[in-house]
């Protein structure tokens, strides 16, 4: 198969097939599941096959419509990066699928969820293969709608519905920002493919204003899609969905693609030293404000949805300080090890009934697969040597230490924020460890705990093999190059390693958290648990001055514009009543009224579109 073609398949498969599965009926389970879990393993080895052939650079593509001298082409770029963010795409996916199977045994929507979650990995890899900005946006809207209906999934829950809304409308915000930051670079480039922006951008056809202007616009949405500061919220509400669409969203689509497309357009955002200033702050403040909220979570979901906030915080800082291969090998190892925690905590959840960790506890013993999984995932996040985190996070602290085009200040205030949240990523590790497997069983359930069926439990013991040791992979020149890198892009100075080693170890020494404690009912207990109020402070500032604005314009539209069109319909019928009299009349005096007529009602239809402006 030629590489045009398997860049188009990868896509391709699962977003067929997602359509065939919505077509389905709901008793269809088993014929869903073929598709669901069939289609998913055709994407892994085709993104197999694409890493091993190392992929190739921009493709001419296919024009699709011209605009002027705007043409819009629809190619592929798979190039070496890609291929191996499709294969974390494929692992992730196939494993949701498996898990999934058993995890919704007894959910009578099942069929539709697989079918959406098809569509998701489908919509995710084309923005990984597009070659075309165009075609890259499209995927990038369908996951929005995708993770609209697969967090609202369980409409049992009453804040699933909310939590659904809550994340399309965040990221739309973003991505008003997003579609006019691709709308200015296809504009100035006279092309939208990624290639030609490229070349534009180094020819100086784009100015350096406008290619600043143009990348902030792609921030904002990359701010959405990513949960990076200010446009985080969504994130940790979304685990009202089903726990496997919490692995999927939080490690291998959504929430990375922010990250992937940045290091994707890259040779763009390189030549704005505002654009990474921008980055840069907003990188600062996700990954503290992300470890120090999980800090004061008791459900053990949220503590996972913001260390995903935190993590992703990671990558889009190593990107500021010009280090795009080990923001992408960052990106791959948390897919790994964020997938393997999200599904292992799905397990404890399935066992004890329940999110909260103050309701767990000795689980150790009654859950030993998941226990012993889980523990590798969350000593990856925490960056324990020589798991997968450890490799890739001090890849970013070792990147924060050199000379780059960003302004030493900035490169300093990311190297110290990553430092300070390699202790509190220890501390909430070792918090959720001790809560959930440790102590006596503080609950029903926890006393009832078992493992799941092993359709649950397969799948992480799957994942926990690249959590433990895809950071190695790191130090092979072929991965690195295929991430971009022109050295190991696993090589972390001894300097670096040591502080990051020792600070992680005082965070883990640091939190001596009684498993059978409450959560600290302290105003700093408060203030962390409701994650510094940002959510209060969005609702006052923004949500409830639009919503007064939204009521105050639908009273306008009732009382100006909907009072004018009921005024034009009473007219046309008086009118109609005058034409009847007059019909039997002399013809100049029927057309008099005619005419008369069409001049009242376009008169009435502009004095109304004047009010409704």
């Amino acid at each position: 198969m030629s590489v045009d073609a398997l860049g188009a398949a990868l896509p391709g498969v699962p977003l067929g097939l997602g359509l065939v599965g919505l077509l389905l009926r709901y008793r269809m389970r088993g014929f869903a599941a073929f598709l669901g879990v069939g289609g998913a393993a055709v994407v892994l080895v085709g993104a197999v096959v694409a890493a091993v052939r190392g992929g190739r650079g921009a493709d001419s593509g296919v024009t699709i419509a011209e605009f002027g001298r705007v043409s819009v082409t629809f190619g592929t770029w798979l190039d070496g990066s890609a291929g191996l963010v499709a294969v974390a795409v494929g692992v992730v996916a196939l494993c949701v699928q498996v898990y999934s199977v058993a995890y919704l045994h007894d959910d009578d929507r099942y069929a539709p969820y697989a079918a959406q979650v098809s569509l998701f990995t489908g919509a995710m890899l084309l923005v990984v293969v597009s070659g075309d900005l165009i075609a890259l946006l499209v995927g990038w809207e369908v996951m929005g709608v995708c993770s609209y209906l697969l967090i609202g999934h369980d409409r049992r829950l009453p804040e699933a519905p909310r939590a659904a809304v809550k994340a399309f409308l965040v990221t739309r915000v973003g991505d008003v920002g997003f579609l006019l930051g691709i709308v200015l670079l296809g504009l100035h480039a006279h092309s939208f493919r990624i290639a030609d922006v490229f070349a534009a951008a180094q020819s100086g056809a784009i100015s350096g204003g406008t290619l600043t202007a143009a990348c902030v616009l792609l921030l904002a949405g990359v701010a959405g899609k990513s949960a990076q500061f200010p446009l985080h919220t969504w994130l940790p509400d979304a685990m009202a969905g089903p726990t496997p669409i919490s692995a999927l969203i939080h490690a291998a689509t959504m929430v990375a693609a922010g990250v992937y497309v940045v290091a994707r357009l890259y040779p763009l955002f390189e030549r704005s030293t505002v654009a990474l200033v921008v980055l840069a702050v907003m990188a600062a403040v996700t990954m503290l404000l992300g470890a120090l909220s999980a800090l004061g979570q008791d459900d053990i979901k949220r503590v996972l949805a913001w260390s995903t906030v935190s993590q992703l915080g990671y990558m889009t800082g190593a990107l500021a300080v010009g280090a795009p291969s080990a923001a992408l090998f960052h990106l791959l190892t948390h897919a790994a090890f964020k997938a393997l925690l999200f599904l292992a905590a799905g397990s404890v959840i399935h066992a004890v009934g329940g999110n909260l960790m103050s309701e767990m506890g000795g689980l150790r013993r009654r859950m030993p697969v998941t226990f012993w999984t889980m523990t590798v995932g969350l000593g990856a996040l925490a960056g324990v040597p020589p798991l997968a985190g450890f490799w890739s996070k001090d890849a970013i602290l070792e990147a924060a230490t050199g000379s780059w085009p960003l302004p030493r200040g900035f490169t300093l205030l990311v190297f110290g924020s990553a430092a300070v949240t390699v202790a509190l990523t220890a501390a909430y590790v070792v918090r959720l460890w001790r809560r959930t497997f440790f102590g006596a069983p503080r609950g029903a359930g926890a006393r009832a705990g078992h493992e799941p069926p092993w359709a649950m439990r397969a799948p992480l013991l799957v994942l926990a093999v690249p959590a433990a040791l895809l950071g190695f992979a790191g130090l092979a020149p072929a991965f690195s190059a295929r991430l971009g890198s022109h050295e190991a892009v696993a090589h972390v100075g001894w300097t670096t390693a040591v502080a990051a080693v020792l600070l992680m170890v005082g965070g883990l020494l640091a939190w001596r958290w009684d498993p059978a404690a409450a959560p600290p009912d302290t105003w700093l207990g408060r203030l962390l648990g409701n994650a510094f109020y940002l959510d209060a402070v969005q609702d006052a500032l923004v949500t409830r001055p639009v919503a007064a604005l939204a009521r105050l314009a639908r009273r306008g539209d009732e009382g100006l514009v909907d009072g004018a069109v009921e005024g034009v319909g009473t007219g046309a019928g008086g009118l109609g009543g005058l034409l009847a009299r007059a019909h039997s009349a002399a013809l100049p005096r029927a057309a008099t009224a005619v005419l008369a007529g069409a001049v009242v009602v376009a008169a009435v239809i502009v004095v109304a579109l004047g009010v409704g402006r």
